[in-house]
C-alpha cells in the first residue's frame, strides 16, 4: 500500500492513518516492539549490584523491578529492542549483549 501524502499539510487529525498517531497516552504495553532486535541483554546476577541504573535508563521500560531490586524475571523481551543502553550504562558490567537466538543462559 502506498499513501498519497501530497496534501499532508492540510490534513486534520482524523485524516492521519491510525498507525501514524498515538491514540491515547500510556498504550505502549499493548504493542510488542522487541521483534526487530538483533541482540539481547544477558545479566550476570552474581555481579549485579541492583543499582537500578539499567532500569532508570531503559527507554522501553523493559526491565522489571521488585522490592527495589532487579526482578528475577528481569527482562521483558516483548518490549526490549536490544539497544544496549543497559549494558553500556551498567557500572559493574553485569549486563552484556549477545546475538539474538544465542542460547547462553544467564549466569547464576
Amino acid at each position: 500500500m502506498k499513501w498519497d501524502i501530497s496534501d499532508i499539510d492540510s490534513w486534520k487529525t482524523d485524516d492521519f492513518p491510525l498507525g501514524a498517531v498515538i491514540p491515547e497516552a500510556g498504550n505502549s504495553h499493548y504493542y510488542r516492539t522487541g521483534g526487530w532486535r538483533s541482540e539481547r541483554p544477558v545479566r550476570n546476577v552474581e555481579t549485579c549490584t541492583d543499582c537500578l541504573i539499567c532500569w532508570i535508563d531503559c527507554p522501553d521500560t523493559a526491565i522489571h523491578v521488585a522490592d527495589e531490586k532487579i526482578a528475577a524475571d528481569w527482562l521483558d523481551l516483548d518490549h526490549c529492542k536490544g539497544c544496549g543502553i543497559c549494558a553500556n550504562e551498567c557500572p559493574v558490567e553485569a549486563i552484556t549483549m549477545v546475538p539474538e537466538g544465542c542460547e547462553l543462559p544467564e549466569v547464576r
